[in-house]
């Protein structure tokens, strides 16, 4: 058998690959929403958690206050309490587009740690767990825009409410 390489065969070549391509770009898991970058499902949840009081925030930078504190809430033993050591493990800074009931719709991260696929999954997962986040009453649709500060012990706080660094 004779192989040659045509133009034909490299076009044809070409247009599998990229067809492979773009289909693996569409999978996604079950429970995962758009511009996430990991593969993070929420666990069960607890349905002894406390429910999130709405927000009557006018502005989506005073809607941060409340999102930070409702993490915080939530994640009361993972928070690192004073200020953070000089040097971070991993910083991050994410936007999470939520509806008027706080569902998340999607995530967009404006800089993600790909140092730390880790430190990504878990905030992603952080975020889906969060969620029905306050109700932005007064927004209706909201974007929380934060930044994940994380130590090498996998405690973290959000910019938002940080208590600065050392």
């Amino acid at each position: 058998m004779n192989f040659q390489i045509t133009p034909r065969r490299l076009a044809l070549a070409g247009a599998l690959l990229s067809s492979l391509w773009l289909a693996g770009c569409g999978t996604t898991s079950p429970g995962a929403v758009p511009g996430q970058l990991s593969n993070a499902t929420p666990e069960r949840g607890d349905g002894n958690r406390p429910r999130p009081t709405p927000s009557n925030a006018t502005t989506a930078r005073d809607y941060r206050k409340d999102a930070a504190r409702y993490v915080y809430l939530l994640n009361k033993r993972r928070i690192y309490e004073g200020k953070l050591p000089p040097i971070l493990y991993a910083v991050g800074t994410l936007q999470v587009d939520l509806d008027a009931g706080g569902k998340v719709l999607s995530m967009h991260w404006m800089r993600a740690p790909k140092h730390a696929p880790e430190v990504i999954a878990e905030i992603e997962k952080t975020v889906l767990e969060s969620q029905p986040f306050p109700a932005p009453t007064r927004l209706g649709k909201v974007t929380w825009t934060d930044t994940w500060l994380w130590d090498e012990d996998g405690h973290f706080q959000l910019d938002t409410l940080s208590e600065g660094q050392l």
